[in-house]
């Protein structure tokens, strides 16, 4: 139960700094996004996004390589 608590926090704080990097490098964060990255809980995933967050120029290209999540196509995008 502990150890569940802290990963929560530790997902959450790296969703911060995921949206952060991208508000400071001025690119848009769609809710749809927003709430992807909010509600993801697999760190090493996080970790891949936050490496992409500095370069990307839409806040969707964060999952261009992800594995293909349902209700969204490759590159992220909603269906």
């Amino acid at each position: 139960m502990r150890e569940a608590a802290y990963l929560e926090g530790k997902a959450e704080g790296k969703a911060e700094v995921i949206l952060s990097v991208l508000e400071v490098r001025g690119v848009p964060v769609p809710d749809s996004v927003r709430e992807r990255i909010s509600s993801c809980n697999d760190l090493d995933r996080m970790d891949a996004w936050l490496k992409r967050s500095r370069t990307v120029e839409r806040a969707e290209d964060l999952f261009a390589e992800d594995p293909e999540v349902p209700g969204t196509s490759p590159d992220g995008r909603e269906r």
